[in-house]
């Protein structure tokens, strides 16, 4: 059969991939659109899985709430490169994904990629534009929250940082705030009391072994190890910190003064724990001209 123009254009425009690769795959299926389109994503699905293994530690958060505003759902999907982050393909993908972990009310990013989204699953889609950026892409975290309180604030920092607040009391005002300050500040939980007895006792021993080498008397040593306690449990924990908006006064004592209390609080960012490689390419040349 005559692999003609219209062929060619129809097949791109039902896969998007480039010309050259559908004109191969319609004359390896004589002109079969429905085969070429099976062989194509055959094919997708072998380079995504030659691509897998790279570390994509670069992309989005995608942040979307329902019409009702009583939920929200954070999905972070990852490339390797910030260029791809910024490609539409790519950013319509994470918009995709985040509206089917939200129709799903999905916090099991795993479970998220075997669904269906509009043109097969999340992973087949995945797979799909991998095929076509040339790029390792991860569906990482999926986060739902459903209101439990009174406000649910959102605060997404450009495409790297999303924050979900849920609050009893307050004001919508007031959530979008401490998700902002949560945004900046990071903190680990919400009260002192929430750190685990785990690490409160390696920092215990951390400052001790520290204050130990002042040499002071024990009884200033344990008021030094309490005090630094303290400041090291209101450092991490959102009520104990300083309110970025007014560093003069706590989270704490702002919550308490608009009668409100933070009942739960996700911050998801960008790449946060994925070891990235870096290249030393000064060391590369060195070992290439000693010959290793």
């Amino acid at each position: 059969m005559a692999i003609t123009a219209s062929l060619v254009k129809e097949l791109r425009e039902r896969t998007g991939a480039g010309m050259m690769e559908c004109k191969k795959a319609l004359v390896e299926t004589d002109g079969d659109m429905e085969a070429a389109i099976e062989l194509m994503r055959k094919s997708g699905m072998a380079k995504a899985d030659k691509k897998a293994g790279r570390v994509a530690a670069e992309g989005k958060v995608e942040m979307l709430s329902a019409d009702d505003g009583q939920s929200v759902v954070v999905v972070e999907i990852n490339s390797e490169t910030d260029f791809v982050a910024k490609d539409e393909n790519f950013l319509n993908f994470t918009k995709q994904v985040a509206e089917v972990a939200l129709a799903n009310k999905t916090s099991d990013a795993a479970a998220l990629s075997e669904m269906a989204a509009d043109g097969g699953s999340v992973n087949e889609l995945r797979q799909a534009l991998i095929a076509k950026i040339g790029e390792n892409i991860s569906v990482r975290r999926s986060v739902f929250i459903e209101s439990q309180g009174d406000n649910l604030g959102t605060y997404q920092h450009g495409a790297r940082i999303g924050v979900v607040v849920d609050m009893k009391g307050g004001s919508e005002e007031l959530a979008k705030d401490i998700a902002m300050h949560i945004a900046a500040s990071k903190p680990v939980c919400i009260n002192p009391s929430d750190v685990s007895d785990d690490v409160v006792a390696k920092e215990k021993d951390i400052f001790t072994a520290q204050a130990k080498e002042s040499g002071k008397p024990d009884n200033i040593i344990e008021k030094m190890i309490t005090g630094r306690i303290n400041k090291f449990l209101n450092e991490i924990s959102l009520t104990g910190q300083a309110f970025v908006k007014d560093p003069d006064t706590s989270v704490g004592k702002l919550l308490n003064k608009e009668g409100a209390e933070v009942l739960n609080f996700e911050r998801i960012e960008v790449g946060e724990g994925i070891e990235k490689k870096v290249d030393d390419f000064a060391a590369e040349v060195m070992a290439q001209a000693q010959g290793k």
